[in-house]
């Protein structure tokens, strides 16, 4: 899901340098959605302002589809091997993975060791929910390792769900879905989407929304498995076949289309589910139109070409360390018995600002030289 567009190690294609900014756009709408999060958590009311921001995660998984199959669908098999492949995506996602747990744990230690209702937690059960963690295996609702008692499937650090199901992506596409044929991907698409759809707009999950595969019960594991295989099969089919359009001020113009969707209101409906049919069009048919359009623009200049590269060198930083800090953020909320913006717009931005320089610090003090370090040990070059 976060993937550089410009592949480790080497790689001799040219990457789409305005899709590693969307890719940032993308994360710091996340992080502002969260913002909105913390003031419905702690008031038990329902998410307002930001209402869609868990689409960034499609949008994710859809970006993650195309980068994947641009790289590695004409060398996997054949310049390429299965082996080094699962190694330079574990070299690109995991280590950030480890990171993001460890934050996870600091947060943790901070906000004093006790679950939301104020129980306290063992030594043990958070030893085990880091090392969990760290491995990126999922914790069950309920276990005496779900140290927050939300049911998340990463407690430390919740975001980690979505990698979880981008490594069954890259594990599938690895297997089978690079196989298909432009006629079968279609097809495989299309039930995929379908599968999607269901769950969007008959709200299976019984949440209002399709903001579902956080945590490990049934209807979530096979509603995130269907959240992500649809837009990474569609980002596939767009990688296959992509002709460029001409367009200009294409990074301006889908950072805006990104925001607005977002923040649309929450669509109420009484014997129809509106809310989830929005969600699924936006999914189906705009978030590709988002994708196609930031692939054919270029940096024409240079302001443009430095806030691209900033947010796409961050993006997956920030994802993977800014809901540690959330989780702080939300309980000085619930201390403190604040519910607004208004109220406590200061922190909020102190709250994003943190979360981005701590997302850069963690780049280049660590994300960077251990990917180097672990690129030069086990990468060869076939």
């Amino acid at each position: 899901m976060q993937d550089r567009i410009s592949t480790a190690f080497a790689d001799s294609k040219p990457h789409y340098a305005l899709l590693d900014g969307l890719r940032g756009v993308a994360a710091l709408l996340v992080v502002w959605y969260h913002i909105f999060e913390g003031y419905a958590f702690a008031g038990g009311t329902m998410i307002t302002t930001v209402n869609h921001g868990y689409l960034a995660v499609d949008f994710f998984f859809m970006l993650s589809g195309f980068v994947v199959s641009y790289a590695y669908d004409d060398r996997l098999g054949k310049s390429l091997t299965l082996k080094n492949f699962f190694k330079r995506r574990l070299i690109r996602l995991h280590p950030m993975v480890v990171m993001g747990a460890i934050v996870g744990l600091i947060a943790y230690c901070i906000q004093g060791c006790v679950q939301w209702d104020g129980t306290q937690v063992s030594v043990t059960n958070i030893l085990i929910s880091l090392l969990l963690g760290m491995l990126l295996i999922p914790v069950f609702p309920g276990a005496a390792h779900d140290v927050r008692g939300n049911g998340e499937m990463f407690p430390l650090n919740g975001p980690g769900w979505s990698l979880f199901f981008e490594y069954i992506g890259n594990i599938l596409y690895a297997l089978f879905i690079r196989r298909f044929s432009n006629k079968v991907l279609i097809f495989w698409t299309i039930f995929t989407g379908v599968g999607l759809g269901m769950f969007s707009i008959f709200d299976v999950a019984g949440y209002g929304s399709i903001g579902i595969g956080w945590t490990m019960d049934a209807v979530n594991f096979f509603g995130g498995l269907f959240r992500m295989i649809f837009p990474f099969s569609m980002g596939m089919l767009l990688a296959r076949n992509f002709r460029p359009l001409k367009i200009k001020g294409a990074f301006w113009i889908c950072s805006l289309i990104l925001a607005v969707l977002f923040h649309v209101p929450y669509i109420e409906g009484t014997s129809f589910h509106f809310n989830g049919l929005f969600e699924f069009i936006t999914i189906v048919g705009i978030f590709p139109v988002v994708l196609l359009l930031g692939a054919s623009g270029t940096t024409t200049d240079k302001i443009t070409a430095k806030i691209s590269k900033f947010l796409g060198e961050i993006s997956f930083p920030l994802y993977m360390v800014h809901y540690p800090v959330m989780y702080l953020f939300y309980a000085w909320l619930i201390d403190k018995k604040l519910y607004t913006l208004g109220e406590t717009w200061q922190v909020a931005l102190l709250v994003i600002a943190g979360s981005v320089m701590l997302a850069y610090l963690c780049l280049k003090l660590y994300d960077e030289p251990v990917r180097k370090w672990l690129g030069k040990k086990f990468i060869s070059k076939k």
